[in-house]
């Protein structure tokens, strides 16, 4: 089963190394990773997307919780969520399918950021399923150039804040 799990962390070096390896001592892969610092610069939130079981995901996540340089550790997947992923995408469209194109980009509500006669690139944020029919679907109008993706975050839905916690 897919987890985001959230990370509020001290903003040093190391902090995630340290986190992430305790995935990795664990044989877990990260499917992604984000981070970031908050509005406070020694916080930085991290955000991982990981798969497995509900119970093995809890321990992992008390453990992370444990280290000295998390601040809290939680699985926003175990309640309702907000969740966004950025796609940045280059393509070389062929001039026949440029219409087309222009008009997926505008039912998807996604941003032109160049129109280049040469290359076309396309901003895009999503959820990650939604980004994935994204890209599938622009292979079939040109050859795919660069395909950039931030890595899901999520923020939980009501009063729940990982900074409250």
């Amino acid at each position: 089963m897919r987890h985001i799990i959230s990370i509020q962390l001290q903003n040093e070096a190391g902090a995630l190394t340290r986190v992430a390896s305790l995935f990795a001592r664990r044989g877990y892969n990260i499917d992604s990773l984000t981070v970031a610092p908050t509005d406070d610069p020694k916080v930085s939130r991290m955000t991982m997307v990981t798969q497995g079981s509900d119970q093995i995901i809890e321990q992992i996540t008390k453990q992370a919780d444990k280290l000295i340089d998390v601040i809290h550790a939680i699985n926003i997947t175990t309640g309702e969520h907000i969740e966004r992923e950025l796609l940045i995408l280059k393509a070389a469209i062929e001039a026949d399918y440029m219409s087309k194109v222009e008009e997926l980009v505008e039912r998807v509500g996604a941003r032109v950021l160049d129109s280049d006669p040469r290359f076309f690139v396309v901003e895009y944020s999503d959820t990650s399923p939604k980004l994935d029919d994204f890209v599938l679907n622009m292979k079939k109008f040109g050859a795919l150039k660069t395909v950039v993706r931030s890595g899901a975050m999520a923020v939980a839905r009501g009063d729940l804040s990982l900074a409250e916690i």
